[in-house]
C-alpha cells in the first residue's frame, strides 16, 4: 500500500479593510463564510490567493487610500493573473455602477456593503449556516454587530444613504443569535451599530423591540463583561435609551453622539435636525444620568458656507462641553449627495486646516486635564494584548480610556479585567500599575 497522499493545503484570503466599525463587522462576517468554506486567512496579503478591498468612501482621504491599494494590486495581477480580486464596500455601493468594471477591468468581483454573496457563489462556497455554529472570532476581545444596516436621515454632506441604501434593522432573534456566538467565541465586549443605532426597531411591526430592549437582552448574555453602542442622533436618543444606559450596568457610560457643528446656520444647511441648545440640554441629561459618562462627539469643520465666525462658534461650543473625545474632519464633497450638488465647496483648504488644527488643540487640552484628573484613581482595564514598544499590558476602561500597565508574561491576561491605579497620563492613555483582579 502506497503513501497516503497530503491533503491539499487551504487556500489562503486576505481582507483590507478601511473605514468605520460597521465596515469591520462586514469583514468578519464575511471572514465567517470564507472559513466555512474552507478557506484559511493571512495577515500576509502577498501570500493570498484571494484579496478582498473593504472600502470607505465618507471622506475623500479614505476613497484616496482605496484607489492606491487598487493600484498596487493591479500590477500584482498583472504578475500573478490567477490572483482573485474583489472590491467590496461603499465604494461599489448597494447599487453598483456599470462603469466599475470598466474602470477596474483587473477586479473578478464586486460586492455591495455587507452582501458577501458575489463572492460567496464565485467560489461555490456552501451557504451560511446558523450563526452558532458559523462565528468566527480571530483573536482580541471586542467584537462589533450590525443591528441597523444603511440610513434613510440623509444629512446634506453624508454619502451613506447613497452607498448603503435606506436603513432596516435586524431581526432580534439574529441579533442575538450572533452576540451569543460572539461571547462563547471569546468575546467579552460588543458594540451593537447602526449610522443612526437609535433608530434601531422604527421599521419593526410596532416598532418593537427598540434599543433599549435590545441592549437589556444582550446584556444578559452570561459571559459578556461590557456592552456599547453608536453611533447615536441628538434628534432620536428616546428617554427608554436614557434609562438601559443609566440602570443596565453591563452598558458602558460612554455615548457617540456627533455634534457636527456648533453653529444652528451650519447646522440647518446639513439639514441635523436639532439647533445648538437642543444638543447642550441632552449632553447635560445624559451626564445628569450617569455621572460617570464619557461624550464622545464628531465635528466636520469647513462645511460649505461656513464662516469665521461661525466655526468660532464651533470651537466654543467644544470648550463648553468639554467632550472626552472629538473626531475631527474636514469636509470634502461627496458624489451624489445634497451638498455636493447645490452648495459651493467655499473654504480654502488652508483655511479648513486651520480650524481642524485650532479645534484639535482645544480637544487636546481638554484631554490633557481630564486625564490629569484620574492620576490616583483607580480604573478598570479590559485587558486586549501587549504594547509591542514597552512591553506593557494594554486594555479599555469602561470610558473607553486607553491603560497601559505592567505585569509579568500571562497568555490568560487578555480578556481578563484589572483594576489598574493610575499613576501617570498623556491626553490620549494612562498609565498604572495593577492593584487587584476583577472577577471573573
Amino acid at each position: 500500500m502506497g503513501p497516503i497522499p497530503a491533503p491539499a493545503p487551504a487556500r489562503r484570503y486576505a481582507i483590507w479593510t478601511i473605514g468605520c466599525q460597521m465596515n469591520e463587522a462586514d469583514s468578519r462576517r464575511l471572514a465567517e463564510r470564507l472559513d466555512a468554506a474552507g478557506w484559511r486567512p493571512t495577515s500576509h496579503e502577498d501570500e493570498a490567493e484571494l484579496v478582498i478591498l473593504n472600502t470607505c468612501v465618507v471622506r475623500q482621504p479614505a476613497e484616496d487610500k482605496v484607489y492606491g491599494r487598487l493600484n498596487q494590486l493591479r500590477r500584482r495581477k498583472q504578475r500573478q493573473p490567477e490572483l482573485m480580486l474583489a472590491l467590496m464596500g461603499c465604494l461599489v455601493g448597494v447599487h453598483p455602477a456599470a462603469d466599475l468594471a470598466r474602470r477596474f477591468p483587473f477586479v473578478d468581483v464586486f460586492l455591495s456593503p455587507s452582501d458577501p454573496e458575489p463572492l460567496l457563489d464565485l467560489l461555490g462556497a456552501p451557504p451560511a449556516a446558523e450563526p452558532e455554529s458559523a462565528v468566527v472570532f480571530h483573536g482580541g476581545v471586542r467584537a462589533n454587530v450590525p443591528v441597523v444596516l444603511g440610513c434613510s436621515h440623509a444629512c446634506t454632506y453624508c454619502v451613506i444613504p447613497y452607498r448603503r441604501g435606506p436603513e432596516h434593522s435586524r431581526p432580534p432573534e439574529d441579533v442575538l443569535r450572533e452576540a451569543r456566538a460572539l461571547v462563547a467565541a471569546g468575546a467579552r465586549e460588543l458594540t451593537l451599530l447602526g449610522q443612526i443605532v437609535d433608530r434601531y426597531g422604527m421599521d419593526l411591526p410596532g416598532r418593537r423591540p427598540d434599543l433599549a430592549d435590545l441592549l437589556r437582552q444582550v446584556a444578559e448574555i452570561p459571559g459578556l463583561y461590557r456592552l456599547r453602542f453608536l453611533t447615536s442622533h441628538p434628534g432620536y436618543f428616546s428617554d427608554r435609551l436614557l434609562d438601559a444606559l443609566a440602570t443596565v450596568p453591563k452598558i458602558c457610560p460612554v455615548v457617540e453622539l456627533p455634534v457636527q457643528a456648533g453653529n444652528d446656520e451650519v447646522l440647518a444647511r446639513m439639514r441635523r435636525g436639532y439647533r445648538t441648545a437642543e444638543y447642550e440640554a441632552l449632553a447635560a441629561k445624559l451626564r445628569a444620568a450617569r455621572a460617570d459618562l464619557a461624550l464622545h462627539t464628531d465635528v466636520i469643520v469647513g462645511f460649505p458656507g461656513e464662516t469665521r465666525d461661525q466655526f468660532l462658534d464651533t470651537l466654543a461650543l467644544i470648550r463648553r462641553l468639554r467632550p472626552d473625545k472629538v473626531h475631527l474632519a474636514k469636509y470634502s464633497p461627496r458624489p451624489q449627495t445634497y451638498a455636493a450638488r447645490r452648495l459651493a465647496d467655499d473654504v480654502p483648504p488652508e483655511e479648513k486646516e486651520w480650524r481642524r488644527l485650532t479645534l484639535d488643540a482645544a480637544q487636546v487640552e481638554i484631554q490633557t486635564e481630564k486625564n490629569a484628573a484620574r492620576v490616583g484613581a483607580d480604573v478598570e482595564a479590559l485587558v486586549d494584548g501587549r504594547d509591542a514598544k514597552h512591553g506593557r499590558w494594554r486594555g479599555r476602561t469602561e470610558r473607553d480610556t486607553l491603560v497601559f500597565f505592567d505585569g509579568p508574561e500571562n497568555p490568560d491576561l487578555v480578556g481578563a479585567r484589572r483594576q489598574v491605579r493610575v499613576r501617570s497620563a498623556s491626553p490620549f492613555a494612562l498609565v498604572g500599575e495593577p492593584i487587584s483582579a476583577s472577577s471573573p
